[in-house]
């Protein structure tokens, strides 16, 4: 399982990632544009969820991959040798399903106790709602952060899957593993990392709970520092039906914004909220005006902290994001650039996703497992899914 020509801090790392959905292969991926060796084991004929070919799923870039039916014993053995081999695991079952397939913590501890064995799930492996399904929206719902986001007066918003699944669950997963490496260098021994997204979203609100016990912040839409309520924290149409988004909180930040716009307003009652519904009147009718571009170019270079609401494509555009290679485009795949960065080790090109099962044979070799039975008794699959 060795790819001596990866680079990166985690080079030498050796992950098995357990074909899961969403915040699992993110945080397989992350590992893996930080050099780390990820290989994605995958059931037969797939998660059959989102549409789209296989070898178009970004998540998966940088991994190689295999297919094992892990509901045969021929299967699990396997994956169990290439445990041996490995420094962490991946999987993203509900509580228990690991265990029943045989391929748990305990069992995998035998093969090499020095494994760090990372779980994913939405509710944790505990308490009343382990056992029940459920989707970024679901665990975003009962932390609080979905009540938090949306206009005063208006319904909850959704803000895609990026607070739940990738923030709360997969860079949690990311910290937790990477954490659980440093304590299995030192003491030889891996252990179990709970990642739940519960978990992590609550973290994620450390700063909003911090503020709600100071009173400062209501336990409500749209009326707070933060949350679009104060006029100075906004986003505001412009005169071609775009928009623009305002975040000049300090205030010298907000006298600039107050002088580009041309507006009058008096810097010194920027925190008063008694006079925040008039100042956003007076804001939305300046920035109503004129366009975006207008706007943007207005803002240029200054610290009114003011920048254009771009589309995703616009953005992989934009001179900086463009600059620093945060969006590209490569074999025909639109993605984020690898993040973050370290300045001594040159930022890796990952490689184009492969197809399910496009790495078995090999993979399976190189871990001292024959693939030729398991590959004719059905146990494992070779590039079952082709690119095209």
């Amino acid at each position: 399982m060795t790819q001596s020509t990866r680079t990166g801090p985690l080079a030498g790392i050796r992950v098995l990632e357990i074909g899961s959905m969403g915040p699992g292969p993110f945080a397989g991926m992350t590992l893996a544009d930080m050099g780390a060796e990820v290989v994605r084991v995958e059931r037969p004929g797939g998660l059959g969820v989102f549409p789209g070919k296989p070898g178009h799923d970004v998540f998966n870039r940088g991994k190689r991959g295999v297919i094992l039916d892990l509901k045969r014993p021929e299967a699990v053995e396997a994956l169990l040798t290439m445990v041996e081999r490995a420094d962490v695991l991946i999987e993203g079952h509900r509580p228990g399903v690991a265990e029943r397939l045989g391929i748990g913590p305990e069992e995998c501890r035998v093969r090499n106790p020095k494994l760090v064995y990372g779980r994913m799930t939405g509710w944790g492996q505990d308490g009343p709602l382990a056992q029940t399904a459920g989707h970024d929206i679901s665990y975003i719902a009962i932390t609080g952060a979905l009540h938090a986001i949306g206009q005063a007066g208006g319904p909850p918003q959704i803000p895609l899957n990026i607070v739940g699944d990738f923030g709360g669950g997969a860079m949690y997963l990311v910290a937790g593993v990477l954490a659980a490496l440093r304590q299995a260098e030192l003491t030889g021994r891996g252990q179990v990392v709970d990642a739940a997204i519960v978990d992590g979203v609550a973290h994620l609100l450390a700063g909003t709970h911090a503020l709600i016990n100071t009173g400062t912040w209501a336990d409500e839409r749209g009326v707070n520092l933060l949350d679009g309520g104060a006029p100075f924290y906004s986003v505001y149409e412009t005169a071609d039906g775009r928009h623009m988004a305002v975040g000049a909180i300090e205030a010298k930040f907000y006298a600039q914004l107050v002088a580009g716009l041309g507006v009058t307003v008096d810097p010194a009652k920027q925190h008063d909220r008694t006079t925040w519904e008039a100042t956003r009147k007076v804001i939305a009718e300046a920035f109503g005006a004129r366009t975006q571009a207008e706007w943007t170019e207005t803002f240029e270079g200054t610290d009114a902290c003011v920048a254009p609401v771009l589309t995703m494509h616009e953005a992989a555009e934009h001179p900086h994001m463009k600059d620093r290679g945060a969006v590209f485009t490569r074999d025909g795949l639109f993605q984020p650039g690898p993040a973050p960065r370290f300045p001594t080790h040159p930022m890796m090109v990952p490689s184009a996703p492969p197809t399910p099962g496009r790495h078995t044979r090999e993979v399976l070799a190189e871990s001292g497992v024959d693939p030729e039975p398991l590959l004719a008794s059905g146990a494992a699959e070779q590039d079952a899914v082709t690119a095209g």
